[in-house]
């Protein structure tokens, strides 16, 4: 599956929140509730995520990383510095979901941070 193509701000947005789900290899009702309030805001009308579903599925665990990556550029790339803070806070709202944040999980959060810090423009 290829997944290179370019992605749009939402889209992007939507494979980060996944991934940082995956990374701790649970999903439960309170991240779910977060990526529902994302699309509820991003999309606002009903769309299909069963294409994005498949490829986010397709990945291996070592792909997570740089396919999060990419991600990230693709929605920095289509966002204001607002757009991008407003977003940060939702994935670290969907880490903290379900009351803990493993290592894991920080080290993407610290490279989300890292890469869309103040200033890089």
């Amino acid at each position: 599956m290829n997944t290179e193509r370019k992605m749009d701000l939402p889209i992007a947005g939507y494979h980060i929140l996944h991934l940082m789900c995956a990374v701790d290899n649970e999903f439960n009702n309170a991240e779910d509730a977060v990526i529902r309030q994302y699309l509820a805001e991003t999309f606002p009308f009903p769309l299909s995520l069963d294409d994005e579903m498949e490829i986010l599925s397709a990945l291996h665990s070592d792909e997570n990383m740089n396919h999060f990556a990419k991600c990230m550029d693709y929605f920095y790339a289509d966002s204001t510095a607002d757009e991008r803070n407003r977003f940060f806070d939702m994935v670290v709202k969907l880490v903290a979901a379900d009351k803990r944040i493993i290592r894991e999980q920080n080290q993407f959060l610290d490279v989300l941070y890292d890469a869309w810090e103040p200033g890089r423009e």
